[in-house]
């Protein structure tokens, strides 16, 4: 039998388990060691600094935005894992957690979006000796708190024949890091028909969520035998819940928000919950009106490759139909359960919090904000991050890691435009919408 038909059967007689999903996720490293534990250990020494901090891991945390780990994880934070390094000696690798492992409220949540995260400034700063003669191939991440996921999975794929057998040469698939992405929750997974910001991806698939073991040094039978681990892990992401809002909620208000919502929302949105049908629309570019850069950033190339490749040849139990990637003419209107813990909005993260998402002309055009979770970093009233504006000026001479703390809006693939759906509103009625969204 040959080897993939061979993975096909026994991925269907894997009965999937949440349980024994999140063990994986917590516990398991799907790639060789990217950064020396000797050098994430010293990080310090990298910072410009004399000395050790006292508290050297917190400060850790807080200089790349990775949480403090919920789970035993050999002293690393949430999103690095323990993993040898390819030459010999302790490591750490990336996982699914560094970029859908957040923080809120000051608490680490799995399965949120990590909208503190400096990926950049990790592969900077932890690569190991060579890191500063060898300049990486592309940006990881252009603003802090977004990533160029998507640019991950297109280089890492120019090295791969359909087989994902590991090229001579790498070949560029449409690489384009500029797209500016902000991570989805975890738990809208379960109501989505199509995932990402476009509906790209069909929302069964098991291998979709296993593009980023491309690593060069994982061989094509390694996705074969991981891609039972993963039918679990995708398991415990649909058992996520969103978090309930931890705040007062006023119900006359909030029952009046619902009106306003359904009369404005529902249509796109759905409503909160699986009794609530979750339309899983497509709005085109031209009335959604938002930065464009993302639906154009995965190119055709890369789409014939995914299409004609192991990803796409699960079929699921029951189905005789591949799960193929397909080209939209927009982005998808995503379900809003959650929608206060999952700020700053848009696919590209570009407004901080609900208010201005209902206000378009009062967005700011280039913002920062503490990225600190606690309950003091968060705006209650307008729900989502307290942000101050920034001059252009302030940071023109910055280094790279203080400019990629603020967001500037007239950049590529940062544009804060589009979804006015909320201009007509009173500013009072905005109040009941968002004191509504707080029960979501």
């Amino acid at each position: 039998m040959c080897s993939w038909l061979l993975a096909l059967v026994t991925l269907a007689a894997h009965d999937p388990s949440a349980e024994r999903g999140y063990q994986l996720l917590v516990s398991q490293a799907y790639a060789p060691g990217q950064f020396p534990r000797t050098v994430i250990d010293n990080a310090w020494k990298r910072w410009g600094l004399s000395e050790r901090p006292p508290d050297y891991w917190g400060a850790f945390r807080s200089r790349y935005g990775l949480p403090e780990s919920p789970f035993p994880n050999n002293g690393l934070p949430m999103g690095l894992r323990s993993s040898p390094m390819p030459i010999g000696g302790a490591g750490a690798c990336l996982d699914c957690l560094t970029c859908h492992g957040g923080s809120l409220m000051g608490r680490p949540i799995i399965g949120l979006g990590n909208t503190s995260l400096d990926l950049q400034a990790i592969f900077e700063e932890l690569s190991g000796r060579f890191v500063d003669k060898v300049k990486p191939p592309y940006t990881m991440c252009n603003t802090r708190g977004t990533n160029e996921a998507g640019a991950t999975s297109v280089f890492l794929a120019g090295f791969r024949d359909k087989d994902l057998n590991v090229a001579i040469a790498w070949r560029n698939l449409g690489l384009d890091d500029s797209m500016c992405e902000d991570v989805p929750a975890w738990w809208l997974l379960k109501r989505k028909r199509w995932m990402y910001a476009t509906g790209e991806a069909d929302s069964r698939s098991v291998r979709s969520i296993m593009q980023f073991m491309m690593h060069p040094l994982n061989g094509p039978g390694r996705f074969e035998k991981e891609e039972s681990h993963f039918a679990d892990i995708r398991e415990f992401i649909l058992s996520i819940k969103p978090p309930v809002f931890p705040g007062k909620i006023d119900p006359t208000k909030a029952e009046a928000g619902k009106l306003l919502f359904d009369a404005n929302c529902l249509r796109c949105h759905g409503g909160p919950g699986a009794e609530s049908p979750y339309p899983g629309k497509i709005i085109d570019l031209g009335t959604i009106g938002t930065d464009r850069t993302r639906h154009a950033g995965i190119s055709g190339e890369f789409g014939e490759f995914y299409n004609s490749s192991w990803f796409s040849r699960e079929i699921p139990l029951g189905t005789n139909q591949q799960l193929k990637a397909r080209k939209t003419a927009g982005y998808q209107a995503p379900p809003l359960d959650g929608i206060w813990a999952t700020a700053p909005y848009l696919h590209n993260g570009s407004v901080p919090t609900i208010w201005h998402l209902m206000r378009s002309k009062e967005r700011p055009k280039r913002f920062t904000r503490s990225f600190s979770t606690d309950s003091d970093a968060y705006d209650w009233g307008k729900l989502g991050w307290k942000t101050r504006e920034v001059e252009a000026s302030a940071t023109r001479d910055a280094p790279p890691i203080e400019r990629r703390k603020v967001y500037d809006t007239s950049l590529k693939g940062r544009g804060n435009g589009g979804h006015e759906f909320g201009d007509h509103l009173s500013d009072s009625e905005v109040s009941q919408l968002i004191e509504y969204l707080k029960t979501f």
